[in-house]
């Protein structure tokens, strides 16, 4: 008799937000860079602030409300 395996199956369905999140990620960097000044730090600097702009905005959008 053939032997039976019993398993997990994990299904993972967040595949279309990463493509958005990836889509933003580059677009903010096109942003950035192109606001940059042209210079060799300021070229680099535009993608890791591309990173971390979702934070920013967070913390502004509180600093407005007041909390």
């Amino acid at each position: 008799m053939a032997e039976q395996r019993r398993g997990v199956q994990v299904v993972e369905k967040t595949g279309p937000w990463g493509f958005f999140f990836l889509l933003a990620y580059i677009g903010a960097a096109i942003y950035f860079v192109g606001q940059s000044g042209g210079g060799f730090w300021a070229v680099i600097l535009g993608p890791l602030q591309a990173m971390v702009w979702p934070v920013y905005l967070i913390f502004h959008a509180l600093e407005a409300v007041g909390a």
